[in-house]
């Protein structure tokens, strides 16, 4: 949008509700749709406040920016790097039909602070382990790469925009969620008061961040994939911030532009693993263990609250994201494309660039991965990040009564105190679904079978 409005007199602003995204999805109730339909109501509002307006679409737009821009006549058409494969995709082809009605087409970096081939190593090559990613990154970073860009003072170059009102939520075939029940903000407005917020308490981040029961993580990752925050802003807070909490925060987000280049490198990675020797992992397929999983009847505790707390708020604590993932893998034994998908479906914030990077690294099949004989013991995690249990009562209430000593393995309970808590397992809660000991074995003997010396260039 500076791009065009420094160079251009007269900008159109527009905004597709893209129907070959949305017809793909699972069902018309979806937090992820009202959530951008509320925020482009307020960006609507915000473009004709400063005399602008904003043309709002539901079509494919492969097809509708370029009969727009054809039908509005203008001389070129501006947007921003997406790195997903099919967007990628989606955007060539917008591209070429643009290039056949003598428009241009100019895209640039948005929405991560380094993008693709900007940050290399010495031999210029893709790193591919984090650490030294970023330690390069930090090195490159300087105030110029965390500038906004003020489009506000080439506001009189703004268009009008349409005067029939945007398409209804119901219109574009779905209905209202509990998004509002759940107090999760929309729109500019609602990133800026969660960035304040998160200023009060960001030097307390690194102690807090890992305990699902504390107010630690910055709750901004679904504004982050949607651009209602912008990154410069946020990556500004995180380097100005001279507080630990502050230094492992910008780490989070340098992980963040680490998978988005993960992704543009090596986009096999969407489908496959990106240590391509591990394609060969002879997966289990127990449907039934994994519908436990997703409807959280594991009979483990954290993994199971976690799964509660995703499937009720479509939010997933990052710790629990991590452990919830092993627990599939690991003990389960089944494909992370499977829990992959699962979380594509469910979470607010679901980037493919993290999602995949993050069940990856889980799974030891991505790049600087967990080590495939580190296996996450749920009970240990539990008792380490829900010491109380006060997260797992939370989200299940069948635990309420629970004694704090066996709140972790609630089946370690003798059949009178299950009774006393009244939890009694089979009934009133699941009993494990596996043992993780055995599991654990029979996860080092998948992994072993596969096994094969790792080089990496970064």
């Amino acid at each position: 949008m500076y791009a065009a409005l420094k160079v251009h007199a007269r900008v159109h602003c527009v905004f597709v509700f893209d129907s070959e995204i949305l017809d793909a999805l699972p069902t018309g109730v979806d937090r992820r749709v009202e959530f951008i339909w509320e925020s482009v109501r307020e960006l609507r509002e915000a473009l004709i406040a400063q005399g602008g307006g904003l043309h709002v679409l539901h079509a494919r737009a492969r097809e509708a920016i370029p009969e727009l821009a054809r039908t509005l006549g203008v001389r070129a058409v501006y947007a921003n790097h997406d790195y997903e494969p099919q967007a990628i995709e989606r955007d060539a082809a917008v591209s070429a039909l643009l290039a056949e009605a003598g428009i241009a087409f100019n895209t640039r970096k948005d929405q991560v602070i380094f993008e693709k081939s900007e940050v290399l190593t010495r031999t210029g090559t893709p790193f591919t382990v984090f650490t030294p990613y970023k330690n390069a990154w930090l090195a490159k970073l300087e105030p110029f790469f965390l500038k906004a860009y003020p489009v506000e003072k080439y506001a009189a170059n703004l268009a009008s925009g349409p005067k029939s009102p945007m398409p209804s939520l119901e219109a574009l075939g779905f209905t209202r969620t509990n998004l509002a029940a759940l107090a999760i903000p929309t729109g500019t407005s609602g990133a800026l008061r969660l960035l304040a917020e998160f200023s009060a308490r960001i030097g307390k981040y690194a102690e807090r961040r890992d305990y699902p029961s504390m107010k630690g993580p910055s709750y901004l990752s679904v504004h982050l994939r949607f651009g209602t925050a912008s990154i410069r802003e946020v990556a500004t807070l995180a380097v100005g911030s001279k507080s630990k909490g502050a230094a492992v925060w910008l780490s989070e987000l340098i992980w963040r532009d680490f998978y988005f280049m993960i992704l543009a490198h090596h986009p096999h990675v969407a489908q496959d693993p990106f240590r391509r020797e591990y394609g060969t992992i002879e997966w289990d397929d127990r449907e039934d263990l994994f519908l436990a999983w997703c409807e959280g009847r594991t009979g483990y505790p954290l993994v199971d609250a976690a799964m509660a707390q995703l499937n009720q708020t479509g939010y997933m604590h990052n710790r629990l994201r991590m452990v919830t993932a092993s627990f599939l893998t690991k003990d389960l034994g089944i494909d992370y494309r499977r829990g992959e998908r699962y979380f594509a479906d469910q979470l607010n914030d679901f980037d493919l660039a993290a999602n995949n990077g993050g069940w990856q690294w889980a799974a030891s099949t991505g790049c600087d991965a967990q080590p495939y004989f580190r296996i996450f013991n749920p009970i240990t995690q539990s008792e380490r990040f829900d010491p109380a249990g006060a997260f797992i009562r939370r989200y299940l209430p069948s635990l309420a009564h629970v004694p704090e000593e066996f709140i972790h393995a609630p089946w370690r309970m003798s059949a009178s105190e299950q009774s006393a808590a009244g939890c009694r397992i089979g009934l009133d809660y699941a009993a494990p679904v596996v043992d993780h000991a055995l599991a654990r074995v029979r996860t080092l003997e998948r992994y072993g079978k596969t096994r094969v010396p790792r080089s990496d260039p970064g």
